[in-house]
């Protein structure tokens, strides 16, 4: 099949939902995911943008207990909350699945399948226990020192270097619900998923895959592939989540991470069937015979997870399913130079700064300084200033500068182009193209890219018909042309001026920039960064 029929799945990371979706989140996998995804179906692909709620986190039991609220509640209003955020930052998700008997399902027949087919091992391990509580301790409910970077760490992965601290591993550990209860250890029998025993079908992939990962996190890959592989715990003693159904482990649950590729493949069903394209099992569409382009969107402190965890719980049903082609990791957002945190109350909560700042704006914003090789920052300020100085006035003055230099052009007529102006609307397009594309997709790029084309045709609309400033001549068509070149380029960032462009009328389809004529069209105006708080920016409407 041929890549423009080929179909894709994109994946964002799944949201805990103990709290709502602040700026940091937005800025990372949410918003990379949704650029990635407009742009291949700006080129003709199917494309499946979706994730859903990790409910079963223990984040949120240990969330709840502070908030003094219950875990189901935490829960409800929580994904609510994350679905209104996705939904105003004008995301392709058709929404945030359920999670009920069918996702529960879904799980719960993926596991059974590894679990008759032999894939787990009985192992007895020491774990950290709460002594008063009487609680066993992973993930969120513990936290202390992580054995690899000596940093700060909660269970399961330290979010510093990314290695994993399973069972026993993390040091000095305290429980998060109550630091004055004292942790001891108590052995407990649990089932694993033993990923030493995919070693040389890792080490085969990522010789391959590797070159799709951004610079850390192929270096992570790396040092983890370079240690013995940690078993992955696939049940534990708790009591939140989905009670595990293996007669070993009674009254256990089963881990958290374990959902997350029937999670993904239950997601990807969900949101087909939203889109009215008929499947057949849930599974359908990540079954190798289909032949989907698969790409994970996620933080660095999931690599562990998406790119060794995930990974052999695809590989562990032999060939059955796809595996991702790429992952692309984006780094931590800070907010004025510290780290988003809720607990301190450092954040900006994405729905917030989205009543008060135009969609687009924001949005332009975030992929300019996305945290995409190395640690960025976020501040109101500098979105203002920048948004203005550098996209808002120079996009205004190109849109009355188009108008001027189509003064006297017959609306109702398809200016013709020339063959100069072919070749700089598909060179431009060209340079798009290399910020959307894997392997080496950036939203930062494509932001830039897009102000250094916007300055271009500034210079180029005061050159029509030569009539200003000494320059060249340059057609009417090109002039059109290239500015709608920019304006479909710009789209997958700029989602409120695509939506405007095509309600009336304009075709931003890629394949067009070498049409050898253009209808005339007003080029659209952007809002201005102070717009009242909850008032929807006003577009030009295109004629």
């Amino acid at each position: 099949m041929t890549d423009r029929a080929r179909p894709a799945i994109v994946i964002a990371a799944t949201p805990t939902p103990n709290g709502d979706l602040h700026v940091g989140h937005m800025a990372g996998p949410y918003l990379s995911g949704d650029v990635y995804a407009r742009y291949l179906r700006a080129n003709g692909r199917q494309v499946i943008y979706t994730t859903c709620t990790d409910d079963s986190q223990s984040y949120v039991v240990s969330t709840a207990h502070r908030r003094d609220t219950t875990p189901e509640e935490l829960v409800a209003t929580s994904t609510a909350r994350i679905e209104r955020s996705l939904s105003m930052m004008g995301t392709l998700m058709a929404g945030l699945p359920p999670i009920d008997d069918r996702y529960r399902r879904t799980v719960l027949d993926y596991v059974a399948d590894l679990h008759a087919a032999g894939r787990f091992r009985l192992r007895t391990v020491r774990l950290p226990y709460a002594r008063n509580a009487g609680r066993f301790l992973y993930d969120g409910l513990v936290a202390g020192t992580c054995p690899v970077c000596m940093a700060g760490s909660c269970g399961g992965a330290c979010e510093t270097c990314g290695h994993p601290n399973n069972f026993d591993e993390l040091i000095d550990p305290r429980y998060t619900v109550d630091p004055t209860d004292p942790v001891v250890y108590r052995e407990h029998t649990v089932l694993v998923l033993p990923m030493e025993e995919y070693r040389e079908r890792l080490t085969s992939y990522y010789a391959s895959r590797t070159p799709r990962w951004r610079p850390h996190a192929k270096q992570l890959i790396g040092e983890l592939l370079a240690r013995p592989l940690p078993d992955v715990p696939v049940t534990f003693p708790g009591t939140w989540g989905i009670a595990a159904p293996f007669p070993e482990t009674p009254g256990q649950v089963l881990y958290p991470w374990i959902e997350a590729m029937p999670a993904a493949i239950y997601s990807t069903w969900w949101a087909a069937t939203r889109h009215g394209r008929a499947t057949g099992d849930t599974d359908h569409l990540w079954r190798a015979e289909s032949d989907a382009e698969l790409v994970y969107f996620h933080g660095f402190d999931n690599v562990y997870h998406w790119g060794l965890v995930d990974l052999v719980m695809l590989l562990a049903h032999g060939d059955r399913y796809t595996t991702p082609e790429s992952n692309v990791c984006n780094e931590f957002y800070d907010l004025d130079g510290e780290k988003f945190s809720t607990s301190r109350n450092h954040l900006i909560w994405s729905a917030d700064l989205l009543a008060e700042v135009p969609r687009d704006l924001v949005r332009f914003y975030l992929a300019l300084t996305a945290p995409e090789y190395q640690r960025t920052n976020f501040s109101r300020d500098a979105l203002h200033a920048v948004t203005t100085r550098r996209l808002v006035e120079p996009w205004n003055a190109l849109a009355d500068a188009v108008t001027l230099a189509l003064v006297g052009v017959d609306a109702a007529g398809e200016p013709r182009t020339t063959e100069d102006g072919r070749r700089r609307s598909a060179a431009m397009l060209e340079r798009f193209r290399l910020c959307y594309e894997l392997p080496n997709f950036s939203l930062g790029r494509a932001a830039e890219t897009l102000l250094t084309q916007l300055g271009r045709l500034r210079t180029l609309a005061d050159a029509v018909d030569g009539k200003r400033n000494g320059h060249s001549p340059v057609a009417p068509g090109d002039l059109l042309l290239e500015a709608r070149t920019l304006l479909a380029c710009a789209a997958p960032i700029l989602v409120d001026v695509a939506d405007a462009l095509h309600a009336g009328g304009v075709d931003l389809d890629l394949g067009a920039a070498r049409a050898e004529s253009v209808p005339v069209f007003r080029f659209p105006r952007l809002p201005s960064t102070t717009a009242p708080a909850g008032r929807e920016p006003a577009l030009d409407g295109a004629r």
